[in-house]
C-alpha cells in the first residue's frame, strides 16, 4: 500500500495517528509507527521540558518515523526548537498559517505537514514550504477549522496542490474509509477517534465507554461551546448532558449559559474542570466525565471495542487492501 505520502515520510502504510492532545501517549505514538503508520505526538499543551521527555520516551520505544504536532493558536518557538533539538524530523502544524515555523523546521532538515480546511489554506501552506497537507473535513472530532465535508474537501485540495501528498481527515475509522479517500486522490488517512479506543490511549474509562456505545448521529459540531481555555475554536464532540442543557436553554452566549462556572471534575494537571471547558478526560481526571468535552468524529459509530493500536492498524490496512484489489 505504498503511496506518495508513505514515500515522503518513510512509512509502510498510509495511516496517520491524529495528534489528540491529552489522549495520545508516547506508547500510542510508538505503537502506530511500529505497526507501519505515522504516529504524531501532540506536545504543544505540555511545557518544554515535558515535551522533551515525551519525545525521548517515543524514541526509546521506536526507531520508525514519527512526528510532533504544534498548535498555532498557541504558537511557541521554544517548543519547536526543542523538538528539532531532540531530532524530530516531522513537524505537524495546525490551526493557523505558520510561515516562520515552517521555515525554521525546514532549515533544520525537518518535513512539515500542515492541516488545511479549504483549498486556499492548503495552497498558502504549500507556498510557505509545507511538504504535505492534511485536508481536515468537518466530520473530524475535536477542533476543526473548516466547514467542508471530507468527501468534497479532499479531491478539491488534491487538485489544488498537485504533486504535494495529501492526507485526508474526518470521519475515517476503518479500511472502507481509507480505501475511499485513496480513491479521492489522497495518499493517506489521518485517523483520530478510532485510536481513542486503542489500548495505548489514555482517555478516561467513562469517556471510552461513551465512544464505544455511540452512533454516527451522536456527535455535534459547535462554533464556540467548550471554549473555556480554548475560545473561538470550533469543535465536534459527543452530545451530552451539557450540550442538551445548553440547547434547551436556547443556546445562550458565553456568560449566560446554564451551569456556567460549575465545577464538574478535577485533574491533577489542570486543576478544577469547569462546565464548558475544553478538556480531554484521561486517567488523571476525576468527576462527571459525561458532562465534559468528549471529542469524537462522525466515524465514532464504527468503533465497537477497544484494541491494541497494532490490531487497529492491521484491520484498517487489511480491509482497505481487500477493497482496492476487488
Amino acid at each position: 500500500m505504498t503511496t506518495t505520502f508513505c514515500a515522503k515520510f518513510g512509512i509502510d502504510l498510509p495511516i496517520v495517528l491524529a495528534p489528540m492532545a491529552g489522549a495520545v501517549t508516547p506508547e500510542l505514538v510508538a505503537a502506530v509507527s511500529n505497526a507501519g503508520g505515522l504516529g504524531l505526538a501532540p506536545v504543544w499543551h505540555l511545557d518544554v521540558d515535558e515535551s522533551r521527555a515525551f519525545i525521548r520516551r517515543v524514541q526509546s520505544l521506536t526507531s520508525a518515523p514519527f512526528g510532533v504536532n504544534l498548535c498555532m493558536d498557541f504558537p511557541s518557538r521554544d517548543h519547536l526548537l526543542a523538538c528539532l533539538d531532540e531530532g524530530v524530523e516531522i513537524i505537524s502544524l495546525f490551526w493557523h498559517q505558520a510561515p516562520e515555523f515552517t521555515a525554521l523546521a525546514k532549515a533544520a532538515g525537518a518535513k512539515v505537514i500542515f492541516t488545511a480546511w479549504d483549498t486556499q489554506s492548503a495552497l498558502q501552506a504549500v507556498a510557505n514550504g509545507a511538504d504535505a497537507i492534511c485536508a481536515q473535513g468537518w466530520e473530524a472530532g475535536g477542533h476543526c477549522r473548516g466547514d467542508v465535508a471530507t468527501m468534497a474537501l479532499v479531491p478539491a485540495v488534491v487538485d489544488a496542490v498537485g504533486d504535494i501528498p495529501v492526507a485526508a481527515a474526518g470521519g475515517i475509522a476503518d479500511g472502507r474509509g481509507l480505501a475511499a479517500v485513496l480513491a479521492l486522490g489522497a495518499s493517506a488517512a489521518w485517523i483520530g477517534t478510532r485510536f481513542l479506543a486503542a489500548h495505548e490511549a489514555t482517555i478516561h474509562p467513562d469517556y471510552l465507554a461513551h465512544i464505544i456505545r455511540a452512533r454516527e448521529s451522536d456527535t455535534a459540531y459547535y462554533e464556540n461551546l467548550f471554549e473555556i481555555t480554548w475560545p473561538n475554536a470550533p469543535h465536534r464532540v459527543l452530545k451530552n448532558s451539557t450540550t442538551k442543557m445548553w440547547e434547551a436553554a436556547g443556546q445562550p452566549k458565553p456568560g449566560a449559559r446554564p451551569g456556567e462556572g460549575e465545577k464538574i471534575a478535577v485533574s491533577r494537571r489542570s486543576g478544577d474542570i469547569l462546565r464548558y471547558q475544553s478538556h480531554t478526560a484521561n486517567g488523571d481526571t476525576r468527576g462527571d466525565i459525561e458532562a465534559g468535552s468528549m471529542w469524537a468524529g462522525q466515524g465514532v459509530g464504527l468503533i465497537k471495542s477497544a484494541q491494541p493500536a497494532a490490531d487497529i492498524i492491521k484491520s484498517i490496512a487489511d480491509e482497505a487492501r481487500s477493497i482496492i484489489s476487488f
